[in-house]
């Protein structure tokens, strides 16, 4: 498959990701406060789904891996912001049946798609793993976030949330400096800044 194709796919993922980044910024430097706006979970869950496929394009399980459990939780937000039915019906039957589709490509010669991405010859063992590790810390913060906003019963932003996305942008943008990804590296690069500033924000509107 052409390099020009896949390279597209992963920089329109990261585009929306972006997009969602500069709406909540825009509207939280507005209020002077984070906001957790309803178009940022939309974006999100489209944003998700197009770097899902740009993952398993590149065989690189590091991005594959940051993906599957945050596209639900992009849903739960919708739904605790009471946006999710505002949907038409054939977005959110495509949202729902999508990860199965996904699911489905990744169970067919399941051990020899596994080991193609666990030994990509293209991506060290160690690079790999470090990888995963911040894939795996910029997936924790949704599942942070999940259980922070059920428990305050809205669709929550916390300071948490920026902490662990700064912490976690950084390693991934290591790992994009020694893969060189620049698909990875748009994303994160723009997103550190931005994590930054709503870390700031949050602590101003403590003070």
């Amino acid at each position: 498959m052409s390099n020009y194709f896949i390279f597209g796919v992963g920089f329109l993922a990261q585009g929306l990701f972006a997009a969602r980044l500069i709406v909540q910024w825009i509207q939280s430097e507005n209020a002077k406060k984070s906001l957790s706006p309803t178009i940022f979970w939309q974006l999100s869950i489209l944003a998700a789904w197009l770097l899902f496929v740009y993952g398993v394009l590149r065989d690189d399980f590091a991005i594959i891996l940051g993906q599957v459990i945050t596209y639900f939780i992009y849903i739960r937000n919708l739904q605790l912001k009471g946006n999710w039915k505002e949907l038409p019906l054939i977005s959110r039957i495509v949202c729902l049946i999508s990860p199965l589709f996904a699911f489905g490509y990744m169970a067919v010669n399941f051990e020899s798609k596994l080991h193609l991405l666990f030994y990509n010859q293209d991506i060290p063992l160690w690079l790999l793993v470090w990888g995963s590790m911040g894939q795996i810390i910029f997936t924790f913060r949704f599942i942070y976030q999940w259980i922070y906003s059920e428990k305050k019963g809205e669709s929550v932003l916390p300071l948490g949330f920026w902490l662990i996305s700064l912490i976690g942008a950084m390693m991934i943008l290591s790992y994009a400096v020694y893969r060189k990804d620049p698909v990875l590296l748009m994303g994160q690069g723009l997103g550190a800044v931005i994590y930054a500033r709503n870390i700031h924000l949050i602590r101003k509107s403590k003070a």
